[in-house]
Parts: C-alpha cells; sequence; structure tokens
C-alpha cells in the first residue's frame, strides 16, 4: 500500500473514532437540490427560489419548429446537453428510488427537480425519428440525431432517465408515470434498431465536451450479458459508462451473475487497503480518477458503495479483496468519508459545496453565477463585456447555492479561481448521486 493509501485510511479511521467533527447531512441535501433551480433553462415557475436566475432560451428550437425550451444547463455554461442531462435524471431518480424514504421535506423539491428534466427529455423526443442531443452554444442550436445519423449513447440514456423517473412517479402520479415508461420503451427501440454512435454523428459539435468513449452498446440484461462479462470497465461509473451501476443494480435479478462477481471486483478497485485498488487517493483522503471535475467520481462510486452495502447487508455478506475483508459497514464508511471531506473535513476546511459552511468556492466558473443579474444589470452584456467579470478576484455576484465544483487536485489543494474550469466548474451530475448520499447519511 503506498503512503498516500495509508494516510487515507488513517483519516477514514480517525473518522470512525469520531475524530472530525460532524456534519449537518440535512442542511446540505437542502441545498444541493435547490442547486438544481439555478441551472433551470427556459420559462421559470414562480415558486422559483434562485431568484437571481431569470427567464432564459425562450426560444430553444424555434428555428426548426419544435419546442426545445426547459431543461437544464448541464455545467457553468448556457449550453444543454442531453447526455449528461439525462444521466442527472437517472441519478436523481434513482437516488429517491433507494433513500426517498429519507429525505422529508426535501422530497418534493426533488420530484419537482426530477420532472424539470424529464418534461424536456420528451420535448427532445417528441419528434418520431429524431433524438435531441444539443440545444445551445458553443455552436449552432440544436443538434439532433436520426435514423441516418444514429446516436445510441444518448438515446439509451434518455431511455434509462425516462424509465427511471416512471418508477419514482408511478405512486403519486400514474398517468404521468406511464407517459414517461411509454417513451422510455420508443426511445430505446430507436436507440436499438438504429445503433451507432453519436460520436460519429455528432462529435465535431459534442465533442470534446461530451464524447462518448465507451462504445455506444448498452446491455439489454441477460441478452447480452457476454458484452458486460467480457467488459474490462466494470469499476467504472458515470454519464459515459455505466458498468459499475449495472452490475450493482442487477445483482437483485434473477440470475445475479456475473454481476456479483463484477460488483465485488469494483468494490476491491475503490478500497483504499484493497491490493487491487484502481483509483488514487489525495493525502486528505479525497478519491481521485483521472480527468476534469473529479468529484463527480467521488460522488457517482460513493453512491454505489452505500447502495451495495444495503445489499450485501440484507444477504449477510461480505466482500473478499486478496486478504482484506470488505464488510458492509466499510463500504459505508469509505462513501462517508467521501461525503465529509466534500462538506469541510479535509486539509483546507473548506466545504466544497457553495453555501454550505462558512467556508466555500466564492470564484465558481459558471456565467449565470459570475455575472450581474439583468435585475442588477439590465443592459446587454456581450461576450468581450463578460471578461472584466470573468477575471476580477471578488467574489461571484450570484450565489449558486448547492452546486458542487470539481473539487481539489490530488495534493488537496484547490485555486477557487473560474479559469481553473476543470477544478471550479459545478455540473449537474455531480450533485445527483450526491442527492441519495446525503439523504441516507441524514438519516443514519
Amino acid at each position: 500500500m503506498s503512503l498516500i493509501q495509508r494516510l487515507s485510511v488513517l483519516g477514514m479511521a480517525a473518522m470512525a473514532m469520531g475524530l472530525v467533527a460532524s456534519h449537518d447531512y440535512g442542511a446540505a441535501l437542502t441545498k444541493s437540490i435547490l442547486f438544481y433551480e439555478g441551472q433551470r433553462s427556459g420559462k421559470l415557475p414562480p415558486t422559483q427560489r434562485i431568484t437571481w436566475r431569470k427567464d432564459s432560451a425562450l426560444r430553444d428550437g424555434f428555428e426548426i419548429g419544435v419546442d426545445l425550451v426547459g431543461g437544464y444547463y448541464d455545467a457553468g455554461d448556457n449550453v444543454k446537453f442531453t447526455f449528461p442531462m439525462a444521466f442527472s435524471i437517472t441519478m436523481l431518480a434513482w437516488s429517491l428510488l433507494e433513500f426517498g424514504q429519507s429525505l422529508g421535506t426535501d422530497l418534493q423539491h426533488s420530484l419537482k427537480a426530477i420532472q424539470w428534466g424529464t418534461d424536456y427529455l420528451l420535448k427532445a423526443t417528441s419528434v418520431p425519428g429524431f433524438v435531441f442531443a444539443q440545444v445551445g452554444d458553443p455552436y449552432e442550436p440544436p443538434y439532433a440525431v436520426s435514423k441516418e445519423f444514429p446516436g445510441s449513447e444518448v438515446s439509451a440514456e434518455i431511455a434509462a432517465a425516462l424509465a427511471a423517473s416512471s418508477m419514482v412517479f408511478r405512486p403519486i402520479n400514474r398517468g404521468y408515470s406511464a407517459r414517461l415508461l411509454k417513451r422510455a420503451r420508443m426511445v430505446f427501440e430507436f436507440a436499438d434498431k438504429y445503433r451507432g454512435s453519436y460520436n460519429d454523428s455528432l462529435g465535431p459539435w459534442a465533442c470534446p465536451f461530451y464524447c462518448d468513449y465507451s462504445g455506444y452498446q448498452r446491455n439489454y440484461v441477460l441478452a447480452n450479458i457476454q458484452n458486460l462479462d467480457k467488459s474490462s470497465s466494470f469499476a467504472e461509473f458515470g454519464w459515459d459508462t455505466k458498468h459499475a451501476g449495472i452490475n450493482v443494480l442487477l445483482i437483485k435479478s434473477q440470475t445475479p451473475e456475473p454481476f456479483i462477481t463484477n460488483a465485488d471486483k469494483f468494490v476491491c478497485s475503490v478500497l483504499p487497503e484493497s491490493p487491487t485498488v484502481s483509483v488514487s487517493y489525495s493525502p486528505g483522503g479525497l478519491l481521485i480518477k483521472p480527468g476534469g471535475s473529479n468529484l463527480q467520481h467521488a460522488t457517482a462510486l460513493s453512491f454505489l458503495l452505500l447502495v451495495y452495502s444495503r445489499r450485501l447487508s440484507k444477504d449477510s455478506r461480505v466482500i473478499h479483496c486478496g486478504n482484506v475483508v470488505a464488510t458492509p459497514a466499510r463500504l459505508i464508511q469509505v462513501a462517508r468519508s467521501q461525503v465529509d471531506y466534500i462538506l469541510g473535513s479535509n486539509p483546507l476546511n473548506m466545504s466544497y459545496i457553495v453555501g454550505y459552511s462558512k467556508k466555500f468556492p466564492e470564484r465558481i466558473h459558471h456565467r449565470g453565477s459570475s455575472l450581474p443579474s439583468i435585475t442588477q444589470h439590465p443592459q446587454h452584456i456581450d461576450c468581450t463585456g463578460g471578461a472584466t467579470y470573468f477575471y476580477t478576484n471578488n467574489p461571484n455576484p450570484n450565489l449558486l447555492t448547492g452546486a458542487v465544483v470539481g473539487g481539489p487536485d490530488i495534493k488537496d489543494s484547490y485555486a477557487d479561481s473560474r479559469a481553473d474550469f476543470a477544478h471550479s466548474e459545478p455540473t449537474t451530475y455531480i450533485n445527483a448521486p450526491l442527492v441519495g448520499l446525503l439523504a441516507y447519511f441524514k438519516s443514519h
């Protein structure tokens, strides 16, 4: 075990012994859900709580005769990428399905957050034979995949989001739930029938922002089990690659192999003391993977650890990583260590959730947060006019409460610089699994 891994284990052990200050998971949960109101695009409702965010992009799709108003901006710019948006909705729905009973007063706001996304996904799939995959800058809106120019990844992710959300709404709005499920089936059949990668169809526009690196093939559980079984991506989970999530989810199926084996491998690839660990840990204990927006990995993988721990407890089972025994409690401990790090149990004593605790990122890479609201500055601000606000050392004028930034580097350093977008930019898919984690730890 490396020095960094040993330090990480010691840090987690200190937490387990109560040496780290406790956190207000309920307050963090409320803020993490509120964040989605700051990412809304379209005509805002009178109940809008982040009031500096105003109506925007009210003519999306107008030039082609399709209503594409609404949905979420995926990150800090005014672009709607359907691929990561759909994954965010999938994870919000999964969070509610697993931990919804712990949301309390935040449940209704969570349902609204999901429906804001699913209402848009219904619009993006409303034209037969087309799935709209991108609206807005950086080039020209909108872009769609079709029979001639397929995009199985984005189409299947939309289907997953709609299907998962239909399960959420089934007990409370059966008509809306049925509508979501019907569209999910239609979109998945489209993804399956017209196979191809949206990298090939929309690569010049979607890349380098949201290229798909894992391939377009989606597993129909047992029918395509061999494709998953042979995959070397059992430890990957995010808006692009879904293998670890598939394995954890499908251990409850009637044919649990090879899902259990691969889920166990996933756990062993994440635990810092495991002989087969494949992720890195900072000296302060943060899970690190290559690339930007690292906290997306910390939240998504921790979510899977927590979900799997519940199944292990139900089955009275442990995981063997070589000579290391991983109990359900250990998986929960590692997941909690990541959440606590994000909330401020780190070398900088800094929360990476905007508005949570006394010290948090103030100069996030986010256009709406860093520019003055139209109520304060009604005059038009062009691209060059925004440079003044981008380069100032002043804090952002608009607080994007609940936003989780990309996070610190592998040395636990954080510059709090708008220009350092790999670390200072929030995204919808960082927050989505965190909602489930915070809901659990709020009540445990």
